[in-house]
């Protein structure tokens, strides 16, 4: 083997990796809009849902854009400061999905009634119950939340989806010209022999 086959060996390697790595960050961007955009969080994948934060309550913890990863768990183990989602069902807050710290734990009658608040907020929410609650927020996805932040500038959106199916569009058109390169080297093998 030559050394040129062993270098066009590691190109081919890293352009098959690098073709990996744009399939899968499309496939991941593809799938979380999805979720998001068309489910409207209704689903739940392993008691796991995706949010992206809509306002600045929580600030500096949590900013606008941000992609949380909220999973659902036993109301009985929150517990203060931990930060959870919820559906609101009072006042401004009614049919609204909010992240929010967990300030106050009361047990009622009724069951255990939060009080939340976003950290920037000067105002406690309404109380809420725990059939309300979607979640505790156990991740910030550093990446996915800049991506989003990109998303919602429709240059970026479109270098973000278009580059990636550019280079793979380059990718495919390079492995058939190869292809075609190496079947003509064949064929004038076979005529010479």
């Amino acid at each position: 083997m030559s050394k040129e086959d062993t270098s066009e060996g590691k190109f081919d390697s890293v352009v098959t990796f690098i073709k990996g790595i744009c399939i899968l960050f499309l496939i991941i961007m593809i799938v979380v809009l999805a979720l998001q955009r068309f489910s409207n969080n209704n689903i739940a994948i392993g008691g796991y849902r995706v949010f992206t934060v809509a306002t600045g309550s929580m600030v500096p913890v949590y900013k606008v854009g941000d992609t949380i990863l909220v999973k659902k768990v036993d109301i009985d183990s929150l517990k203060v400061d931990d930060v959870i989602t919820y559906l609101g069902e009072k006042d401004d807050f009614a049919r609204r999905v909010v992240t929010h710290r967990i300030k106050a734990i009361e047990e009622t009658d009724e069951g255990k009634v939060f009080h939340t608040q976003g950290d920037a907020n000067p105002t406690e929410d309404p109380t809420i119950k725990g059939s309300q609650i979607y979640g505790k927020v156990v991740y910030k996805f550093i990446i996915i939340s800049m991506l989003t932040k990109l998303m919602n500038n429709l240059k970026a959106f479109y270098i973000l989806v278009f580059l990636p199916l550019g280079f793979l569009f380059f990718l495919q058109i390079k492995d058939k010209v190869k292809e075609k390169r190496i079947k003509e080297i064949e064929d004038e093998e076979e005529d010479d022999d």
